[in-house]
Formats: C-alpha cells, structure tokens, sequence
C-alpha cells in the first residue's frame, strides 16, 4: 500500500519534472530565437544561420514526449490491471479518461508539439536557394514557443491528473479488498 503512493509519486515527481523543464526550455529557445535582423539577404535569395533555439526546442520535445509517453503508459497499466467488469472489460474511471483523452487531443499535447516542432525546424539553418520552404526563409513569431510553454504545463496537468485518479482508485480498491478479508 505504501510501495504504490511512493511509486505513483515518483512518477508524478519525474512527468512534473520533465514537464517544467520543457516548459523551461521553450521559454529559453524564445529568447535564442532567430530574429528578423539574421536574415540575410542576397537579391531574392536569403540566408538564416541556425539558432540556439533549434536545440532547445528539440529537448524540450524531447522531454515532452517522453513526460506524456511516461504518463500515459502508467495510466494504461492500471487501467488494464485493475477491476474487471462482468464482461472482462476493465473498469475505468470517467475522469481518468477523459483526462488522459484531453492530454493527447489536440487540446494541448497536439498542438503545443505541432507548435514546438515547427518552430524548432524554423530556427534550424536556413541556407541560400533553399530556405525553410520553397526557398523562402521563415521566422518564428513572438510568443510561440511561450504558447508551447503553456501547452505543455496543460498537458502536464492533464497526465498527472490521470496518473493520481488511476492511483487513487486502485488504493481504494486495495483498500476496500482488505478491509473486505479482514471482516471475513
């Protein structure tokens, strides 16, 4: 009983963790970003060297994913370890699922890597005659990757959400089971 709100707090600890730091992360590559006076143009043809931002967009993907893919692993574990139904369904909580369904949607998960990714390959370098799409040079816009931040502490939100109701329920279940064997 004790070894499962240890471990459901470790892996709380280590989304969280893994959370803030990508979080921190597109706050940095936001001040690293290209800007509009490292464009340089040669007639038509333009050039952007790459950033700092690219590889700190990057790990903050990074982190991200392997926060949400943590997470959602864990959920689905007791989920599918827990209490079966009479038709062998296992039983999950309402909550639970919609949680975990609001972290993957594109709600926040989707659209803070959409967001991340491509302001990421934005800031990659951009050499003449090819830049970033059909030769022309991109940059990111102020207040993307702050955008992605806030994305990625909502989908944070939503995974730990779920990893603490999925832990909840199967304490109580275990509970409710000893208490049921002990009054036998």
């Amino acid at each position: 009983m004790e070894k499962n709100r240890i471990a459901s707090f470790l892996v709380s600890f280590i989304i969280t963790f893994l959370g803030l730091t990508a979080s921190g992360l597109c706050a940095a590559a936001e001040f690293k970003r290209s800007k509009k006076e490292d464009v340089k143009v040669n007639g038509k043809l333009c050039y952007l060297a790459e950033s700092g931002a690219f590889h700190l967009g990057v790990a903050a993907l990074i982190c991200l994913c392997t926060a949400h893919v943590i997470g959602s692993m864990v959920v689905c574990r007791r989920i599918c370890s827990g209490e079966r139904r009479s038709n062998g369904r296992a039983k999950a909580p309402w909550i639970t699922s919609a949680l975990l369904v609001l972290s993957w949607m594109k709600i926040s998960f989707g659209v803070a890597v959409i967001l991340m990714g491509t302001a990421t390959s934005m800031n990659r370098r951009q050499p003449y005659r090819e830049g970033w799409l059909d030769g022309k040079c991109y940059l990111v816009k102020d207040g993307v990757y702050i955008s992605s931040a806030v994305l990625v502490m909502v989908t944070i939100g939503f995974t730990v959400g779920s990893v603490f109701m999925t832990g909840r329920k199967s304490q109580a279940e275990q509970d409710s089971r000893i208490h049921a064997q002990q009054h036998k």
